[in-house]
């Protein structure tokens, strides 16, 4: 007799923060990282499932960090997170973290950050479309190599927005 292999799913915790962008949806895991950081309506953007469990708890650096932030007072963000993208989309990923408050980078230069071609630059966009972590991974600093606001999976305006916030377009 063989059996099948169960998949095991792992605990994800929960909650929603108010803020000036919406009610943003964070997801973590049973270690407390951040996993996700969804707007309402984004592209791509997570649901909660009827197998999470809701829970402030695991979230409340992440509530007070991101009050900050929105306030003006916060300009990195020093979470746990934990992503599972491909290696590709986590070296992209990653390369989002080095985009310092205020500033904005390109598609293009994002690429060379993680030594891949410039034919690179659709896939290295589709990564940064794919980030389960706005705001806190700051993708919404990308911008086209024209200076023009992109694609943005929470929405143009709230790129706008945050740029805004942040000092790199005028207010």
């Amino acid at each position: 007799m063989t059996t099948e292999p169960t998949e095991v799913t792992e605990l994800t915790y929960w909650t929603t923060v108010d803020g000036p962008l919406g009610p943003l949806l964070l997801t973590a895991d049973p270690d407390g990282a951040l996993t996700s950081l969804s707007v309402p309506g984004q592209k791509g953007g997570r649901t909660v499932r009827d197998d999470w469990r809701q829970d402030r708890g695991p979230f409340r650096a992440a509530e007070g960090q991101l009050a900050a932030y929105f306030a003006g007072e916060l300009k990195e963000f020093r979470l746990g997170l934990r992503t599972n993208g491909t290696e590709f989309r986590e070296r992209v990923w990653a390369a989002l973290d080095s985009v310092p408050y205020g500033a904005t980078t390109t598609y293009g230069e994002i690429a060379a950050r993680i030594g891949a071609s410039g034919v690179a630059v659709r896939a290295v966009g589709g990564a940064i479309g794919a980030n389960p972590l706005l705001i806190v991974r700051p993708c919404h600093r990308v911008i086209g190599a024209n200076g023009s606001l992109t694609g943005y999976a929470g929405g143009l305006e709230r790129k706008v927005r945050l740029l805004t916030l942040e000092g790199a377009l005028a207010g």
